[in-house]
């Protein structure tokens, strides 16, 4: 495995598990509410729901890449157009329009495995971001190097779970996040249509290619 590579898993693990969304919400909402240590609870919980959608992510990756790089271009499309809507839709959002941030919970721990396993939108962004991000090392992604591919993207995750609890029980933190909340989401917007570009760039040569 490349150093690049490395660093793109990582990166994909870290980006995916830091990125604002229902999950970061709800462990600001827990932590305003209970505390750092239960905010904690609600991200070990979660980082299961985690595991699950990326190993899933990774193994449709590598699945696409080894039948074939066409099969691997038109997932990187496709992840590239879901990024793009997803991007588009932050950059445009008004205030009110974002999920609320979930209530206190009785329960963090197993309530961040309910949440993290159920959420709808996990494995979709599982699979565009780290499509968009491996997709220039698409030829060097085998079956063989899968196990590596999800403890690193563990890491990535831990890493940012790991800011995320250092900073969620603290009331400063909260209230610049619920001040520029919109001005966040709208950074995550353009940084996601990046990807979606990215991603593009890489997928529809190939696909042309092909064709022709």
């Amino acid at each position: 495995m490349t150093p690049s590579l490395l660093m793109a898993v990582l990166a994909s693990g870290f980006i995916y598990g830091i990125t604002p969304g229902p999950g970061v919400l709800a462990v600001f909402g827990i932590g305003a509410a209970r505390g750092r240590r239960a905010g904690a609870g609600f991200l070990c919980g979660h980082l299961l729901g985690d595991v699950v959608w990326c190993s899933t992510a990774l193994i449709a990756i590598v699945g696409a890449r080894e039948i074939g790089s066409t099969a691997f271009d038109v997932l990187g499309v496709l992840s590239g157009l879901y990024l793009f809507w997803l991007g588009l839709r932050a950059v445009r959002a008004r205030r009110g329009s974002a999920e609320a941030p979930q209530g206190p919970a009785r329960q963090p721990f197993w309530h961040g495995i309910l949440f993290g396993l159920t959420n709808p939108k996990a494995y979709p962004v599982a699979v565009a971001t780290f499509t968009a991000l491996l997709s220039s090392r698409a030829e060097l992604l085998h079956w063989s190097m899968l196990p590596w591919l999800i403890i690193l993207s563990f890491v990535g995750g831990l890493l940012a779970y790991a800011i995320l609890i250092g900073i969620v029980g603290a009331r400063q933190v909260r209230t610049l996040y619920q001040r520029h909340e919109l001005a966040i989401t709208r950074l995550c917007g353009v940084m996601f249509i990046g990807f979606a570009i990215n991603a593009l760039v890489h997928a529809l040569p190939g696909l042309v290619t092909n064709k022709a």
